[in-house]
């Protein structure tokens, strides 16, 4: 089954299963909300309750989309309760997609793990995704991150549309939280949906404004790459007296707007009348914000790993990969600035510098490669550097359960880099496979000169680097 944005299939199969009840928090956005999911869920974790956490789509397997206590479903939870979804679904001649039968199979497994509370992401759009069959009352609050154009032939032409959509998530009395945005229409757009919905509004500051230069290793020329330290952060929050001081082990200035709008959800949660069924003021302190923001893992999000030159060598040298799923222009953009500030200590140094794009995009119209690859390509870096380009296209292995995701031909993106960058070094994958990324990574490796590798243009693609470098998540 095609994607169908409806909840009326998943709401007629709902009913036959165990009733949903556990407290949720239901996080939509364009961008960072995993990231925001992460980070909220750690904090839970860190307080010492039952967490569970639903993301989409999967990184490495369909299992990493649920986790309970901080462990990704084992198979036999999984199957379990898919096989009893399953067979429910075909008892009552109910065809559902593979997208909901996952969200119902999720809600059983959390329901069976009586876990206290539960971090929901949205799948795509909001009012009617399918995460949106939760109930009102197991609603404990609902929240907003980043909006941008994506996804467009299924939630509108414009931001204010796609808005509309994604905070449709809001439920009457319950808190909306809605993060910073780069577009000033979101907030506008997302209290009226709130107010008309009955829900009680609040909005995140953008106060978090620390520099990020204290946190880049020096590179020195003909050295190798090195991944940046955590960064120091000072959060103040309405519920508590003192400041939460901790570092943030996610990259990326977008994270201090992540981390902000998380640590206001749990600021909001607790200490609004609806949520005070979980007493968290007895159980989240300062220490404790600070302690799970500390903990936090979210690969594929501005993830850096040093990986071997030969994978099958453990002698062979290692060189330094930045693994990150862009895959719209607003989230390219987020990486491209990442890149510029990652690689400016070496602008006093008047340095020649190599970076490596190995990149892999999905079919996903109106959305074209030129809009997805004009903000990396070429990258935006110091005029005092000297910028070797090398560019690999490829295509991902296409997702378990998701036949529609498609990967555009790497003929296609090689005519794309080429205009953007006509001086880069490229090496182009074969349109009619799908497993190219070994190949990419040995070629990134024959470049005898200091680099850093960035592998980006979809979450796919970062998966298959993770399935290839398992050990190092």
């Amino acid at each position: 089954m095609s994607i169908d944005l409806s909840l009326d299939r998943i709401q007629r199969l709902y009913r036959f299963i165990q009733p949903y009840a556990r407290p949720t928090i239901h996080i939509a956005g364009t961008n960072g909300k995993g990231s925001v999911s992460a980070l909220t869920s750690s904090i839970l974790s860190a307080a010492g309750l039952r967490v569970g956490r639903f993301n989409s789509p999967h990184l490495v397997s369909i299992y990493d989309c649920i986790y309970v206590n901080n462990q990704e479903a084992s198979q036999q939870t999984y199957h379990s309760s898919r096989d009893e979804v399953e067979r429910i679904a075909r008892d009552k001649l109910i065809e559902v997609s593979s997208f909901e039968m996952l969200v119902l199979t999720a809600l059983l497994i959390f329901e069976r793990a009586d876990v206290e509370i539960v971090v929901m992401e949205v799948g795509m759009g909001g009012r009617l995704d399918a995460t949106n069959v939760i109930p009102d009352e197991a609603v404990m609050l609902s929240a907003l991150t980043a909006v941008d154009l994506d996804h467009q032939a299924f939630l509108g032409n414009t931001v204010s549309e796609i808005t509309k959509e994604k905070a449709s998530i809001a439920r009457r009395g319950k808190p909306f939280v809605l993060g910073p945005q780069k577009h000033p229409e979101v907030a506008e757009v997302a209290r009226k949906v709130v107010k008309e919905v009955g829900g009680d509004f609040f909005s995140a500051s953008a106060a978090l404004q620390v520099p990020l230069n204290d946190r880049i290793h020096p590179v020195l020329p003909g050295t190798q790459f090195q991944p940046p330290s955590p960064h120091p952060i000072e959060l103040d929050l309405p519920c508590f007296e003192t400041r939460v001081s901790t570092l943030l082990p996610l990259h990326g200035s977008h994270q201090l707007d992540n981390v902000g709008l998380s640590a206001l959800i749990i600021s909001i949660a607790v200490d609004h009348p609806s949520c005070s069924s979980l007493k968290l003021r007895d159980r989240v302190t300062t220490e404790v914000i600070a302690r799970g923001i500390a903990n936090v893992s979210w690969p594929g999000r501005l993830s850096f790993h040093s990986i071997h030159s030969n994978l099958r060598d453990p002698t062979s040298p290692r060189f330094l990969v930045l693994a990150d799923g862009a895959h719209n222009p607003a989230s390219s953009t987020t990486l491209s600035s990442y890149i510029t500030e990652y690689c400016s200590s070496l602008a006093p140094l008047n340095a020649t510098i190599t970076l490596t794009y190995i990149l892999s995009l999905s079919h996903s119209p109106p959305k074209t490669p030129l809009q997805t690859l004009s903000p990396l390509l070429p990258p935006s870096l110091s005029p005092q550097l000297t910028v070797k380009v090398r560019v690999a296209v490829l295509r991902f292995t296409p997702p378990d359960g998701m036949p529609w995701v498609k990967s555009v031909p790497p003929s296609v993106l090689h005519s794309v880099v080429r205009s953007l960058c006509p001086k880069a070094e490229l090496w182009a994958g074969d349109d009619d496979k799908t497993h190219d990324l070994p190949a990419a990574l040995k070629w990134a490796a024959s470049s005898p000169d200091p680099q850093l590798v960035i592998v980006a243009g979809s979450l796919y693609l970062a998966a298959d680097f993770y399935r290839i470098i398992r050990t190092e998540i």
